[in-house]
């Protein structure tokens, strides 16, 4: 079992950068691809990034590709989301979370329910 922790939220201006961090338990870290997903307030969970198992591989939404970077540390057992150029529109609770094993990349990793362990969260608010 996995136990992830964020860390890295705040408040930030538009166009700013924030670097979220995803601290994850077990010697199994390695194993796992990764996701990052926010829900804004009255709005669905919605897909951020994923990062495969080895870091060769990353996926971002339309919404967040050019300005986010995904990234892991295996030895460390962490997982990264480098925020840039912040929008409003970014302000959300981000979640990290690990991906079932199995599955078509990156297809079948861009929905929540391809995630079985969950971080409990780290607010994220971009000032206009």
């Amino acid at each position: 079992q996995v136990q992830l922790v964020e860390s890295g939220g705040g408040l930030v201006q538009a166009g700013g950068s924030l670097r979220l961090s995803c601290a994850a338990s077990g010697r199994t870290f390695s194993t796992y691809a990764m996701g990052w997903f926010r829900q804004a307030p009255g709005k669905e969970r919605e897909f951020v990034a994923a990062i495969s198992w080895n870091g060769g591989g990353s996926y971002y939404a339309d919404s967040v590709k050019g300005r986010f970077t995904i990234s892991r540390d295996n030895a460390k057992n962490t997982v990264y989301l480098q925020m840039n150029s912040l929008k409003p529109e970014d302000t959300a609770v981000y979640y990290c979370a690990t991906a079932l094993p199995g599955g078509y990349w990156p297809r079948d990793f861009l929905s929540e329910n391809k995630y079985d362990y969950w971080g409990q969260g780290t607010q994220v608010t971009v000032s206009s």
